[in-house]
């Protein structure tokens, strides 16, 4: 189970944003599509983060999506429906709901072949269709919306067109408030699609909001068993240099295909492995030798053709190759045989990426998508009143701490902060590179006690007003230092220490947060309703096997 991240906003940010929501809905009333939206936006602020699946096409975002989730719910074949943005979202019961084109709504019959959802669109085509929603009772969908979308770069140019306008639509936000985008080696199609989410979501604030994922990482090494090593040594590669680096806030190599089988092995395929492993090494070894030869008719293995075939389709010869491996080595149960291909699948390593680096700032992230909607709305429909609109715009904007934050770290990622080497990693890891809790910005162990963190977050402000006190301090450099101060001053809030915190002098702040209270001013603080959250959070995407809803 992952650890629970604490959460770097309060509920001033959603308070604000729903003053900002009331204040709208008065200047707009009687504006019967402007209202239509203000209430769409409502509901998208109390709705869990929307995070979106994107990436060329072939690139596994399917057979991620089901590894997430630990069931084979997403549709990962050629059919009219991976064409179409499919929504995955929380519900009691499992429900599919069709939005057609022309507005009306269709409920999808729901049933399985071979233990993955089939998706039947009734004849109808992917040109008849807006989006599928599908509500499945899982617990990870109660902190989060996955959204499928279409792959990019695809030589059917709707269907790229269909991903770029639900992500990087010209007049309007992004409709997702984060992404993990796939790729398998790093094309100009792939930094073209970054860079128009980083400036159609971002706004102002110039934001990253994506985590790289290079997937089908088995194929790197020609499916031999350190692929996964030297995939990991490309992701370094990609993180460190390139475009890639101002896009991402890193890049993270899984094996979708091996997660996906490990998340949802069945007991027969378990069984199936072991015979496989108990083999002779020699005829194993020839046996997996290559795809090809694994399916070739044989008598010595003890399993058909047709029972090889499935293997292959759902591990692939590399998970195949790995899970003999793994049985060899003294598994001797189908449960320890999943959890061990999981981590080796780098699954649990973008599952922590995103429950470090997205779910713990989802208040804001979600603030931020309304908020953007609101200023496009100003903009193309002017009327009297919306200056009090574009004022609060501007509120949020300047005091949003969390989202300097995260255009901090996109510079430092690109091209560096503007402070010395030690200082700028000190910095980045201040502001959440490694992690949000306290422990992780203070480089502290996780169970480091109140008193351990607040003595470390004193001795840090102490250290980072002696910097900025500095008359020779550079403005760009006086920024930094002043988000790295609201920072401690957000953990020292959170931890209701009594030391009196003195105003850091002599900052010069640059575009981005203003040095008034903001929607921030209390970064770290908790309420008991912020306790309920973290709970709820607790349940992301758990690695336990969960009941199938429909057996």
């Amino acid at each position: 189970m992952i650890a629970t991240a604490a959460e770097p906003v309060t509920d001033d940010v959603i308070a604000d944003t729903e003053e900002l929501l009331r204040t709208s809905r008065i200047v707009y009333q009687g504006d019967r599509e402007a209202t239509a939206l203000i209430d769409q936006l409502e509901v998208r602020l109390h709705e869990p983060l929307r995070l979106a699946l994107a990436g060329i096409v072939k690139a596994g975002k399917s057979t991620l999506l089901n590894a997430l989730l630990g069931e084979r719910i997403a549709a990962t074949d050629t059919a009219e429906c991976t064409r179409i943005v499919t929504w995955y979202r929380y519900s009691s019961t499992p429900v599919i709901t069709v939005h057609l084109r022309d507005g009306r709504t269709e409920r999808m019959p729901i049933r399985r072949d071979q233990g993955l959802l089939v998706f039947d669109l009734g004849g109808r085509t992917a040109e008849d269709i807006d989006w599928i929603d599908v509500g499945w009772p899982l617990d990870g969908l109660e902190s989060l919306i996955l959204i499928d979308t279409p792959g990019i770069a695809s030589l059917s140019g709707d269907t790229s067109a269909r991903t770029a306008r639900f992500l990087t639509p010209e007049d309007s936000p992004s409709a997702a408030d984060a992404v993990v985008y796939l790729m398998r080696h790093l094309h100009g199609s792939d930094v073209r699609f970054l860079e128009a989410f980083r400036d159609t979501a971002a706004g102002a604030a110039q934001s990253v909001c994506a985590v790289a994922v290079l997937s089908r990482t088995d194929e790197i090494g020609s499916g031999r068993i350190d692929s996964l090593l030297s995939a990991r040594r490309v992701a370094a590669r990609y993180e460190r240099d390139g475009a890639l680096s101002a896009l991402a806030l890193g890049v993270v190599p899984v094996a979708g295909l091996l997660a996906e089988g490990a998340r949802t092995l069945r007991e027969s395929e378990f069984i199936a492995l072991r015979t496989l492993a108990g083999l002779e090494r020699d005829e194993r070894e020839r046996l997996l030798v290559s795809a090809d030869r694994f399916t070739r008719p044989s008598d010595a293995t003890g399993l058909s053709v047709t029972v090889r075939e499935e293997l292959l389709a759902r591990f692939g010869i590399f998970g195949v190759r790995l899970a003999t491996a793994i049985i060899r080595g003294g598994v001797t149960t189908s449960s320890e045989l999943s959890d061990a291909l999981v981590q080796q699948s780098g699954l649990i390593e973008l599952q922590q990426f995103v429950y470090t680096q997205f779910q713990p700032r989802s208040e804001t992230l979600k603030a931020r998508g309304v908020v953007l909607q609101l200023q496009a709305l100003v903009q193309r429909a002017p009327r009297p009143g919306t200056d009090r609109i574009r004022s609060g715009i501007e509120r949020f904007t300047a005091s949003a701490h969390v989202l300097r934050e995260l255009a901090l770290l996109a510079e430092a990622r690109s091209t560096g902060l503007p402070l010395g080497e030690a200082e700028a990693a000190d910095a980045a890891r201040i502001l959440g590179a490694g992690g949000v809790t306290a422990s992780d910005r203070l480089a502290l162990p996780a169970d480091a006690t109140p008193v351990d963190i607040g003595e470390r977050a004193f001795s840090e402000m102490d250290r980072w007003r002696a910097l900025a006190a500095s008359p020779l301090v550079e403005r760009n450099a006086a920024a930094v230092y002043e988000a790295v101060l609201r920072t401690l001053a957000g953990i020292v809030s959170e931890l209701g220490l009594a030391r009196a915190l003195r105003p850091a002098a002599h900052i010069e702040p640059a575009s981005g947060p203003g040095d008034g209270a903001g929607h921030d001013a209390g970064q770290q603080s908790q309420s008991d309703k912020r306790g309920l959250r973290r709970k709820k959070r607790l349940k992301w995407f758990p690695f336990g096997a969960q009941r199938d809803p429909l057996g």
